[in-house]
């Protein structure tokens, strides 16, 4: 997915689609899989994203005393990452789940309803690539395998570093690609022909997940990723590769 400010054309998967209809097609998406997202997950990883998401919040470190600790998940609709969150931090930890999609924003509310987790997350409804949140509200800003369908990348890590207090982490956890010989075409061979039709058979859309399977393969290396971390004005950028390349989480601080 090639996303650079000012574009006229970016990759959706491997088609060429104007950019101002990138969003619309990436909503499409998720209103059709919401419902089932989270099932779609462990059955495509073979749960293996609750590690990946285990260590995201070993990342965030939110503290476990009564210190205030405020946490930005963005395209979080589903709540998962801000209930792991609030829940290994102390009581003074809170959550705002942000995505653009109210489908999904539904299903989270839902969940933290269950878990009578209303009181410390939130759920705002908007684009990423432009925040409706003051500057410097947050102590740290989550993206997991959301931010490679954010049309503008640049606009949206821009907004990152802004909403985020100074001393705050930005940490994105996102599909990469595999760096162990050999993996990757079995990588290949399982995401584009085991993926697509499982999602048909439990979402009954098959092209939305043929989209993400595609949209993965565009996304930047972690390298020139992280370059684009740190020209949003991020200081001690890194990532760290996981399960052989396949998934990538990226660092970086606000100082």
């Amino acid at each position: 997915m090639t996303t650079r400010s000012g574009d006229e054309q970016t990759h959706f998967g491997f088609r060429e689609v104007p950019l101002t209809e990138k969003q619309r097609l990436v909503d499409d998406v998720f209103h059709s899989v919401a419902g089932r997202y989270d099932l779609m997950n462990d059955l495509m990883s073979a749960g293996v994203h609750r590690a990946w998401k285990e260590a995201l919040v070993t990342a965030v470190n939110p503290p476990r005393d009564r210190h205030a600790f405020h946490l930005l998940d963005v395209a979080g609709g589903t709540g998962d990452i801000a209930l792991r969150v609030v829940e290994a931090g102390g009581p003074a930890t809170q959550a705002t789940v942000f995505d653009i999609n109210a489908d999904m924003l539904a299903v989270g509310r839902e969940r933290i309803a269950s878990r009578g987790r209303e009181n410390v997350i939130d759920f705002v409804e908007g684009n990423a690539e432009k925040l409706p949140f003051p500057d410097k509200r947050f102590d740290a800003y989550t993206i997991a395998f959301g931010i490679r369908n954010v049309p503008r990348i640049d606009h949206a890590l821009s907004e990152a570093w802004r909403v985020l207090r100074p001393g705050g982490r930005f940490l994105c956890l996102e599909f990469s690609t595999p760096d162990v010989p050999g993996l990757d075409r079995l990588y290949d061979l399982y995401s584009f022909n085991v993926i697509p039709p499982l999602g048909g058979i439990v979402t009954g859309d098959r092209e939305s997940y043929r989209y993400l399977v595609e949209s993965i393969r565009q996304f930047p290396k972690p390298q020139a990723f992280a370059g684009m971390i740190g020209d949003a004005g991020f200081r001690r950028v890194s990532f760290t590769r996981m399960t052989g390349g396949v998934v990538a989480l990226h660092s970086g601080w606000r100082l």
